[in-house]
This record gives structure tokens, C-alpha cells and sequence, in this order.
């Protein structure tokens, strides 16, 4: 094998290792319990990494998909539902996107094919929820 070739290969899967998603470890509370309270996992940085995990596409039944992007410190929501495409200003607060559509209070919430409530979505695990009868999902 060349030089040229056994550098390549490992070049490659350094590459390819990043990337590849990975979610952060979980911190388990007795390891929070520890840290300065500027360090404590409801601090805003670490809040906003649990929705951080939600950008981009996710989709739903017959045509739908909701799209979360970041534009400074909010949340971009897209949301094309059977009337047409929106978007939203969101705002992450703890485990949930907050957002208003047409005056109303609404949410965007983690969970799985079946909290949507919806026939097409029932297999799935990885979902967001905006309300039952309005979700879509990545898996």
C-alpha cells in the first residue's frame, strides 16, 4: 500500500466519524447536585440543547412537515399543514418550543408516534407534538 493510501483510509473514517449525530450523554441528578448553580442543567444554555436536538425537518402524514431552525436566540418555526406553509417566532423554555399561531399560545413537545395521536405516525418513536391530531416525526 502507498503512503498515499494508508493516510486516505484513516482520513476517511475520521470523516465519516464526524459525521455522524450524537446526542449528549444523559447527567444523572446527583451530578447536577454538584455543580454551581451557573452550571446547573435548567440554565438557559442547557435548556436550549435539549430543542438545539430538534433542528430541521421532521415530517408528517399526506404532504405535512414542520422544519425548526435558530435565528439568534429563537426558534424559526415552519409549519405546512394542509392550509399551507406558516411560520412562527418560537421561544425553547425547558423541554418545549413556545410559539403563537394566529393569537393563540401553542407548543412544540417531544414524544412518540402514538402521544400524536394520529394512525399514519403510530409506529413511530421519535416525534414532536404540537397538539393530538398535529404531529410529525423523524423515524
Amino acid at each position: 500500500m502507498s503512503n498515499r493510501a494508508s493516510v486516505s483510509v484513516p482520513l476517511m473514517l475520521v470523516l465519516i466519524a464526524g459525521c455522524e449525530t450524537r446526542k449528549p450523554p444523559a447527567e444523572s441528578p446527583s451530578s447536577a447536585a454538584g455543580k454551581p448553580a451557573s452550571e446547573s442543567t435548567t440554565s438557559s444554555p442547557a435548556t436550549a440543547s435539549v430543542t438545539d436536538q430538534w433542528l430541521g425537518k421532521w415530517i408528517g402524514p399526506e404532504g405535512t412537515y414542520l422544519v425548526l431552525s435558530r435565528k439568534d436566540n429563537k426558534c424559526v418555526v415552519q409549519i405546512n399543514s394542509l392550509d399551507g406553509l406558516a411560520t412562527y417566532e418560537g421561544q425553547a423554555v425547558g423541554d418545549h418550543i413556545e410559539f403563537l399561531r394566529n393569537g393563540k399560545p401553542e407548543s412544540i413537545r417531544a414524544g412518540n408516534g402514538e402521544d400524536t395521536g394520529m394512525k399514519w405516525l403510530l409506529d413511530k418513536k421519535d416525534c414532536l407534538i404540537v397538539k393530538p391530531g398535529e404531529g410529525f416525526c423523524r423515524d
